[in-house]
């Protein structure tokens, strides 16, 4: 162990957003990898060399990050880059595509669709078709409503993960035969989503899908509440219901929204090692200040540097060009379950949760610790419990 811990170490570079609207992901997302490095350089590290984690706050601004990736490669001389948020890492690919590196991402939507980079590697359970996984779990819950919901709402912020997420759920609501009676974007600074909710109330749309950040999440499901908005179904999109500190100010405001997830805890979703995991996580997070459940990415974080610790092992190799190859060719077992890549670096299928807040009460997180508070209603071998359905009860 000593031996290999004096060793030049292993550099992994990336932008993270610790400040800014996606600083809880990010702070999230941070920790998880440095228990991964600490686990593993405990165990004699990698190749006979530690692992070092290099990486600068983004602030969640787009601009800052073609700069941070330049230093990365340029004057850092990583081995190898990580990256994460659909926004983020798109300004990011340019320069990573020039020097030909490879990338690992972190719940990127649909970043590799326009580049089709194919040493581009992205851990969220989207799948092939991302911009359209999020609806089509949406619209398979409300199919099973009865009587069947005929005509929708659509409504997100104008940004790229939202407006990605968008192009899907057009796509879908024609699919699945439900009629579009609103469909707009709102400007991302915006403040006030009570017009925007009596806007979609005058349509009375039996579904209401957004896709949102999490400001606008948090902004939107209190506009509903305090109209009294009045649909079958509410959420889909939104960024933000998966954190801790959201699902604590919204608290019984929650209950019966809506929206995707990667994973809660459910008898359904035992992968080996979560649990070990989350429980270590847990009780590092309120030091580090970050978000105190860790269901949403810190799983997908910890299973992102899990793929390239398999494929470091099985290459004895650091090259990008030998360690894309391997990963496009091979399954990885992780803590979220098995892994395998597709051409354009998602999952080669997806596994993308429809969740509903059900019987919330208060702020206490503690209750989200059991399952029961956020139930699994689709893909059908991992649900737990059927939707509750209309949302103004």
């Amino acid at each position: 162990m000593a031996p290999a811990l004096a060793a030049d170490p292993i550099k992994i570079g990336f932008s993270v957003s610790l400040t800014g609207g996606l600083a809880s992901s990010g702070k999230a997302n941070l920790l998880a990898k440095q228990i991964w490095v600490e686990e593993v350089n405990a165990k004699g590290g990698l190749l006979g060399r530690p692992i070092q984690l290099v990486y600068y706050d983004d602030q969640t601004n787009a601009a800052t990050v073609p700069g941070i990736y330049a230093k990365l490669i340029d004057v850092d001389k990583v081995d190898l880059l990580m990256g994460a948020a659909t926004n983020l890492i798109v300004a990011a690919m340019p320069i990573i595509i020039e020097r030909k590196k490879m990338v690992m991402t972190l719940v990127a939507l649909g970043s590799n669709d326009e580049f089709n980079y194919p040493r581009y590697f992205q851990t969220a359970a989207w799948g092939p078709d991302a911009k359209g996984v999020i609806s089509e779990a949406f619209f398979e819950v409300a199919k099973t409503i009865t009587p069947r919901p005929k005509t929708v709402a659509l409504v997100g912020a104008d940004a790229e993960f939202s407006n990605n997420v968008l192009i899907g759920a057009r796509a879908n609501a024609k699919k699945y035969d439900f009629k579009t009676v609103y469909d707009r974007t709102y400007p991302p600074s915006t403040v006030d989503y009570t017009p925007i909710v009596r806007a979609i109330q005058a349509t009375s749309p039996d579904l209401v899908f957004i896709a949102s950040y999490p400001v606008d999440s948090v902004g939107m499901v209190r506009a509903a509440t305090e109209i009294g908005l009045k649909t079958q179904l509410f959420g889909g999109g939104m960024v933000g219901m998966q954190y801790a500190s959201f699902m604590g100010q919204l608290a019984d405001k929650l209950n019966r929204v809506v929206n995707y997830h990667l994973y809660v805890p459910s008898l359904t979703m035992k992968f080996p090692g979560i649990e070990e995991f989350l429980k270590t996580y847990q009780a590092r997070a309120p030091q580090q200040g970050t978000d105190p459940l860790g269901f949403y990415q810190p799983p997908f974080a910890y299973a992102a540097v899990q793929v390239l610790e398999q494929a470091i092992k099985a290459t004895g190799s650091l090259d990008d060009g030998k360690l894309a190859d391997y990963i496009h060719k091979n399954a990885f077992d992780t803590i979220v379950g098995e892994i395998r890549f597709d051409e354009r670096g998602e999952w080669a299928k997806p596994r993308l949760l429809m969740v509903q807040f059900q019987n919330v009460q208060g702020s206490s997180l503690d209750q989200y610790k059991q399952s029961g508070k956020q139930v699994i209603l689709y893909p059908a071998q991992y649900k737990n419990r059927d939707v509750q359905f209309p949302v103004a009860k």
